[in-house]
C-alpha cells in the first residue's frame, strides 16, 4: 500500500480532468494508494477543503498557512489552534520560508513559521515544512522553535544535501514529489541515494508536479507510484520495500493517522 504523504484534493481541477473527487481517490486505491495527507495552505479556505474530504476513509488533513500567504493571513494563533483541534488533523502545515519570489515579506514569514513551530510542539503535532531559497533560516527557526520530538518533514525537497543532512539531524523527514523524475533533478537524485531510506517520505502536491510520464498534466495521488518506483531504481530496490517502508514511515511521523 502506498501512501501520498503530500496533496492537495482541494485544488484538483476536477472538471478539467472530467471525473469526480470520488472518482480520482477510487482510482488512487486501484493503483494500491490507499492513504493520503490533504495539506492546507490557507485557513480561509480550510473549511472547505476539510468540507470536500469528508467520507473518505484515509484522507488525513493538516492546518496551516503556506509562506506566500503570511502577507494576507498574518500568523494566528486562535484560528490555527481551532482548525488543528478538527479530529482528522494530523499535522501543523504547510508552513515554512519561501524567498524565492520575493523578500518584502521576510519578517512576516519568519513570524508565521516559528508560531506554527511553538504551537505544533504544543499540540504535539508534527510540522510539514515548505522550504525555497531560505536553507539558513529554515534551519535556524527549526533549531530554535520546533520541537525535535513531534519533528515534522520538509516536503517536496529540492534543496542540497547539506541541508536534507542537517535536517535529519534535527529529527526531520524528507519528502520527495516527482521532481526526481524530470530529466533536469541529476543532483536531486544524488540527495535521494544520500537519504537513508527509513528517513523518507513520498508525495504527489497535486495537482502540482506530475511525474514523468504524466509531466505537463494535472498531479493526483495515483501517481505517488511513479515516485516511489523512481526512489526504488535510486536505491536499488523493489518500489514494493519503498512502499512499505515510506508507509511506516509516515505513520511513525503522523501518528494521529
Amino acid at each position: 500500500m502506498y501512501i501520498d504523504s503530500h496533496c492537495h484534493l482541494d485544488r484538483i481541477n476536477l472538471e478539467k480532468l472530467g471525473t469526480s473527487l470520488p472518482e480520482l481517490i477510487d482510482h488512487a486505491r486501484s493503483r494500491d494508494v490507499h492513504k493520503m495527507l490533504c495539506v492546507s495552505i490557507d485557513l480561509d479556505q480550510f473549511e472547505e477543503m476539510d468540507r470536500v474530504t469528508q467520507g473518505f476513509d484515509g484522507v488525513s488533513l493538516s492546518a496551516g498557512v503556506h509562506p506566500l500567504h503570511v502577507d494576507e493571513q498574518p500568523y494566528n494563533e486562535a484560528r490555527l489552534r481551532q482548525a488543528a483541534a478538527r479530529s482528522r488533523v494530523v499535522a501543523i502545515g504547510e508552513t515554512g520560508l519561501d524567498y524565492y519570489y520575493s523578500r518584502d515579506h521576510i519578517d512576516a514569514q519568519h513570524e508565521s513559521f516559528a508560531g506554527h513551530l511553538r504551537l505544533a510542539g504544543e499540540l504535539g503535532l508534527p510540522v510539514i515544512v515548505h522550504t525555497r531559497d531560505a536553507r539558513e533560516d529554515t534551519l535556524q527557526l527549526i533549531d530554535q522553535h520546533g520541537n525535535p520530538q513531534t519533528a515534522g518533514v520538509l516536503h517536496c525537497f529540492t534543496e542540497s544535501l547539506e541541508m536534507a543532512m542537517a535536517a535529519l539531524e534535527l529529527n526531520y523527514m524528507i519528502s520527495f514529489s516527482g521532481i526526481i523524475t524530470f530529466k533536469n533533478a541529476e543532483a536531486l537524485r544524488e540527495v535521494v541515494k544520500a537519504v537513508p531510506l527509513e528517513r523518507l517520505l513520498i508525495e504527489t502536491d497535486a495537482p502540482y508536479l506530475a511525474p514523468v510520464p504524466y509531466r505537463g498534466k494535472q498531479n493526483q495521488p495515483a501517481y505517488v507510484v511513479e515516485v516511489a518506483q523512481c526512489v526504488a531504481d535510486l536505491k536499488g530496490v523493489s518500489k514494493e520495500a519503498v512502499a512499505e517502508i515510506t508507509r511506516e514511515n509516515f505513520h511513525r511521523l503522523f501518528s494521529k493517522a
